[in-house]
C-alpha cells in the first residue's frame, strides 16, 4: 500500500489529467461538429487538464490556469460555458485535491482559499445571461441576473462547494494516512533505537564496573608487590646475586604488569578494541572536521616553541580541547565564534579557549539554576591527572577556559609509567643517587583512580 501511494503521490496527477481530457473527448465526440478546433470546450478543458497535471508539481501554476480560465471568461477573450460543459470546472477541484495531498501546508491554505474564490466566479459565469446559458437544470427568468442568482445562487454555490470540499477532503485523508504512516515507522525506529541504545548503555556500565574493579585490584596489589621488592633489594645488598636478580625481576615485572593492565583497561571502548590515544597532533583534523560539519568559527594561535609532552599529557590536552568546542557547539550553535590559543612560553602548556555566549541563553527570562553536567569536572579531573589545574567561567561576552599543563608532570594513573624518569633510570643509579622509594597509600589510591572522560557535557 505504501508503494502504490509513493508512486501515486508523483504520477497519480499525470494520469488523472489523461484521463480526465480522454473522457470529455470520448463523452463530447459526437457534439464537437467538424473539428476539435471548432469546439467550444477546448479552451476550458486544455486549461483544466493542464491544472490537474500540475497540481502536484507546481500548484501555484495549477492555481493559475484555473485563474486563467475564470479571467479570461470574464473578460470574454475565452468562450463561455455551454450548457453542458459546466463539468469542466470540476477539474480544478480535482487538482485541488492532490495540492492538498502533496503541498506544503502553506500551500493548503492558499490553494483552499483560491478554490473558493474559484467557486463563487464559477457561479457567477454559470447563471448570469452575460456570460452563459444557464447549466441545463435552472429553468432561465429571463428578467436579469439579480432574480437568477437569488434564487439559484446559493444553490449552485453550495453544490460546487460540496464537490469541492470532497475532492480536498480526501486529497487530505491521503496526506493525513501517508503522515500517520511514517509517525509509526519513526515511533518503531525510535523504540528499537532506545532499545539499542539501553542494551549498549547496560554493557557500558558493566564494562565500567568490571574495569574499575579490576584496576583496584590490580594497581594497588601490583604496585605494592613492587614497591616491596625495590625496597627489599635496597636494604638487602648483601644478600646474594640471584635473589637480587629475582627481586628485581618481580619489580620490573609488577610495574609492566601494572601498565599493561592500565592500558588495557582505559583502552576499551564499545567493540571491545583496544584503540590508539588521541595525541596533540590531532587537534588540527578535529578542529578541521568542526569547522566543516558543525560551522564553528575556530581561530587558532599559538605563542612560544612547542615542548614535548608524556602521552597521557596529550590525551587529557586533546580532550580537553575536544570538550570545549562540543560545549561551544551545544551552548552557542552553529556559527559560533571559538578562539583557541596555545602557550608554550611559561614553565608548562598553558592553553586558553573562548567561546561568544548565546545571546538567546542570555536573555532567557527566570533561568533556573545551573544544571551540573559532567563535561566541566571531567576537564578538572584530566587537568589534575596531568599534573596541572582547569578554570572555566563567563567572562563577559565569552566562556572562557583555562588550562595548565607542566612539562614534565607525573602522571597519575595514566598508564605510562614507563615515561617517567624513575620507570626509565637504571636502579643502580636511583640506589646510589637516593633514598629508598616508598610508595604510601595515597599514592596507590591516587594511582588507581580512574579516568572519568569527557563524554558529558558541561
Amino acid at each position: 500500500m505504501e508503494a502504490f501511494l509513493k508512486y501515486t503521490r508523483r504520477w497519480g496527477p499525470l494520469a488523472a489529467a489523461v484521463i480526465f481530457f480522454s473522457l470529455w473527448c470520448v463523452a463530447e465526440a459526437g457534439r464537437m461538429g467538424d473539428s476539435w478546433l471548432t469546439w467550444s470546450g477546448r479552451w476550458p478543458l486544455v486549461l483544466m487538464t493542464l491544472a490537474v497535471a500540475t497540481a502536484s508539481w507546481k500548484p501555484l501554476v495549477s492555481l493559475g490556469f484555473t485563474a486563467a480560465l475564470l479571467s479570461g471568461q470574464l473578460g470574454f477573450a475565452l468562450p463561455p460555458m455551454a450548457s453542458n460543459h459546466w463539468a469542466i470546472y470540476l477539474g480544478s477541484f480535482i487538482a485541488l485535491g492532490f495540492i492538498l495531498w502533496t503541498a506544503e501546508p502553506r500551500m493548503r491554505y492558499m490553494a483552499a482559499g483560491a478554490n473558493l474564490v474559484f467557486v463563487a466566479l464559477m457561479t457567477v459565469l454559470m447563471l448570469s445571461w452575460r456570460y452563459g446559458g444557464g447549466v441545463g437544470w435552472f429553468a432561465p427568468i429571463n428578467v436579469g441576473d439579480q432574480p437568477m442568482f437569488m434564487r439559484y445562487g446559493w444553490q449552485l454555490f453550495a453544490l460546487l462547494l460540496l464537490i469541492a470540499a470532497a475532492c480536498a477532503a480526501a486529497g487530505l485523508l491521503l496526506a493525513l494516512y501517508q503522515e500517520r504512516g511514517s509517525l509509526f515507522r519513526a515511533r518503531e525506529l525510535a523504540q528499537s533505537s532506545l532499545k539499542e541504545t539501553e542494551i549498549d548503555l547496560i554493557v557500558e556500565q558493566e564494562r565500567t564496573r568490571i574495569a574499575r574493579d579490576l584496576h583496584d585490584v590490580l594497581a594497588h596489589s601490583l604496585a605494592v608487590i613492587a614497591a616491596q621488592a625495590d625496597g627489599t633489594r635496597y636494604l638487602s645488598k648483601d644478600q646474594p646475586k640471584a635473589v637480587l636478580s629475582a627481586l628485581d625481576t618481580i619489580a620490573r615485572s609488577a610495574r609492566s604488569a601494572l601498565v599493561d593492565a592500565q592500558r588495557v583497561i582505559e583502552g576499551v571502548h564499545d567493540d571491545g578494541m583496544v584503540t590508539p590515544q588521541p595525541r596533540l597532533s590531532d587537534i588540527l583534523p578535529l578542529i578541521d572536521g568542526m569547522q566543516r560539519g558543525n560551522n564553528l568559527k575556530i581561530h587558532t594561535s599559538e605563542s612560544g616553541m612547542p615542548v614535548t609532552l608524556s602521552a597521557g599529557q596529550e590525551v587529557a590536552a586533546f580532550r580537553i580541547v575536544q570538550e570545549c568546542l562540543t560545549n561551544a557547539l551545544k551552548h552557542g550553535g552553529r556559527g559560533t565564534d571559538v578562539r583557541l590559543h596555545f602557550d608554550w612560553t611559561g614553565p608548562g602548556l598553558a592553553l586558553h579557549v573562548a567561546s561568544t555566549i548565546s545571546k538567546a541563553g542570555k536573555s532567557a527570562p527566570n533561568p533556573g539554576p545551573p544544571r551540573l553536567g559532567r563535561g566541566l569536572p571531567g576537564m578538572r579531573e584530566r587537568a589534575h591527572l596531568a599534573g596541572g589545574w582547569l578554570t572555566a567561567g563567563p567572562d563577559g561576552e565569552h566562556f572562557r577556559v583555562t588550562v595548565f599543563i607542566p612539562y614534565g608532570a607525573p602522571e597519575a594513573g595514566s598508564g605510562n609509567d614507563a615515561q617517567h624518569p624513575a620507570a626509565t633510570t637504571p636502579l643502580t643509579d636511583i640506589a646510589s643517587s637516593e633514598p629508598a622509594l616508598v610508595l604510601t597509600r595515597t599514592s596507590l589510591e591516587r594511582q588507581s583512580t580512574s579516568d572519568p572522560g569527557v563524554d558529558g557535557r558541561g
